[in-house]
């Protein structure tokens, strides 16, 4: 599959595309004979399949079904059931545009775990998957956790709603018992944590060794639980892949959000705001995909500062003590935004290419990127610039607020590019995704290197995982991150440790901003 280029709001209106360029891969554990395996949790009795040495459950529910009077309502702890449930297949989708040839429903609350045959305990690794706050899902195949399972590591793939379902503010359209639903999906998460902390030791991992972990939407919505007092105790570390806790609204914001998605429901439907609590769940989506198409600021959807589960800016949080002793990986690809403006970008970044601050506020930042990189071309600093405003700067602030807070921090940036096709030489938006989960391209032209660090950059992580720093063979040491050196591993071929890298573009941005 060649990469192509695409808009930010095409990239969100589309399920498949939040990790670019990425091969469908067959799901390991399917490939053999399975038999069946047992295990009890709170709710009941799961039937799942062992094979290639792992016992896999699929589509475990961890609430009720946010359906009916549930919808645009925190989850519900799912009800026990009698008997064995069957969970070798994996549940629904959440509802979503572009999913023809998936099962996608509101019915989508459940987790996929991939546990080491044998008594543990292990640790373990929850995955939030991205996918812009409106697509994705937790059963894709890029995300199998059979390889881990096999290192030690029991792995659980989490879904959560999207869009209007789990991002949207229902409190102004549909009344007070509403209030905090733009948190909706950060519930979700919260509650499938707590169901890993019940459970997971009958699957041989250890509750008290529980990373959190995501790419894109995943690792923005990993560093907003780093900021949510209540999911403190719910894990011990995170890894954030091209995240930043910057993406949330305050409740003025996410109620004019709430506002204009009701406008355009009145005029698209005819139909009342009280409508939404009943209609057709592709009625929604529609509007939905018009909604963002149309709004004049980016990513509308997201989670809100609601004065109880998020109190205040999550990074602010975070340094105010909910960071304190967790370990934090996170880094970004240095061209993220590559993958949205193109590799030749011809215009200055504007308020559909932000996600994080406006125009007004982004420009005087970018002016003065000649001074910094006169040596870059316009291009290149067009998707620098915005690469720094949505990943990189927010993802240094987290990490800056982790250590305030007595937390540890190991630091990466990805340059690592491919040779061939029209991303070449660009480290761009997911094309670390592959590498992580160690399944390197096959048709990207660039052989030996994308395997060999595919292979570093999985088993740093999952060294990570299980206390470690993360490392790996012909990697040197990774030291941690500090605020004197700011030492950075570079993920490339060959791998490098730099000290205070990007430095004059973080001071333009502290200056300015």
């Amino acid at each position: 599959m060649q990469v192509s280029t695409i808009s930010r709001r095409g990239f969100l209106a589309s399920a498949g595309l939040f990790a670019l360029g990425l091969q469908e891969h067959a799901v390991l554990g399917q490939l053999a004979a399975a038999a069946p395996v047992t295990v009890r949790t709170t709710e009941g009795l799961l039937r799942g399949e062992q094979s290639l040495g792992v016992n896999v459950f699929r589509g475990v529910p961890f609430a009720e079904p946010p359906v009916g009077p549930l919808r645009f309502r925190p989850p519900a702890q799912a009800r026990a059931w009698t008997g064995e449930r069957d969970a070798t297949r994996f549940g629904a989708a959440p509802v979503q545009p572009g999913l023809p040839t998936v099962p996608h429903s509101e019915d989508c609350l459940t987790l996929n775990l991939w546990a080491p045959q044998g008594k543990g305990p292990f640790p373990v690794y929850v995955w939030i998957h991205g996918g812009g706050f409106t697509g994705g899902r937790a059963s894709d195949s890029m995300f199998d956790g059979t390889a881990l399972a096999q290192a030690g590591i029991v792995c659980v793939t989490v879904a959560y709603r999207l869009g209007v379902f789990g991002f949207l503010d229902m409190e102004p359209l549909l009344g007070s018992s509403y209030a905090g639903s733009a948190n909706n999906a950060v519930h979700d998460l919260i509650l499938a944590l707590e169901w890993v902390k019940k459970n997971i030791a009958e699957f041989g991992g250890d509750p008290g060794r529980v990373t959190v972990g995501g790419e894109s939407a995943g690792a923005k919505l990993t560093d907003i639980l780093l900021g949510v007092p209540s999911a403190h105790g719910l894990f011990h570390q995170g890894i954030s892949e091209s995240g930043g806790a910057e993406r949330v609204w305050f409740k003025d914001q996410s109620a004019t959000v709430s506002r204009g998605f009701g406008q355009l429901w009145r005029l698209r439907t005819g139909n009342l705001e009280a409508g939404l609590a009943t209609a057709d769940p592709g009625a929604l989506i529609d509007v939905q995909v018009e909604f963002m198409r149309t709004w004049p600021q980016h990513f509308p959807l997201r989670a809100a500062v609601d004065g109880v589960l998020i109190p205040r800016k999550p990074v602010e949080t975070i340094a105010g003590g909910s960071g304190a002793a967790k370990r934090v990986l996170i880094g970004t690809n240095r061209e993220e935004s590559a993958a949205f403006l193109g590799p030749h970008p011809d215009h200055d970044p504007g308020p559909g290419d932000l996600g994080n601050i406006p125009v007004d506020r982004f420009k005087p930042v970018f002016e003065r990127y000649k001074e910094i990189y006169p040596q870059m071309t316009d291009e290149v600093r067009r998707i620098r610039a915005a690469t720094a405003e949505e990943y990189w700067v927010p993802s240094v602030r987290v990490a800056e607020a982790v250590l305030k807070s007595g937390g540890r921090v190991y630091m990466y940036r990805m340059d690592f590019s491919e040779t061939t096709g029209p991303m070449r030489g660009y480290a761009f938006h997911a094309l670390d995704t592959r590498l992580v989960w160690n399944r390197p391209s096959l048709v990207a032209g660039n052989g030996a290197a994308e395997a060999a660090l595919a292979g570093q950059m999985s088993s740093a992580w999952m060294a990570f995982i299980r206390g470690e720093a993360p490392a790996a063979a012909d990697m040197p040491v990774w030291p941690e991150f500090n605020l004197a050196t700011r030492s950075t591993m570079i993920l490339d071929t060959p791998n490098h440790v730099d000290q205070q890298p990007q430095e004059a573009e973080l001071k333009l941005w502290d200056e300015i901003l």
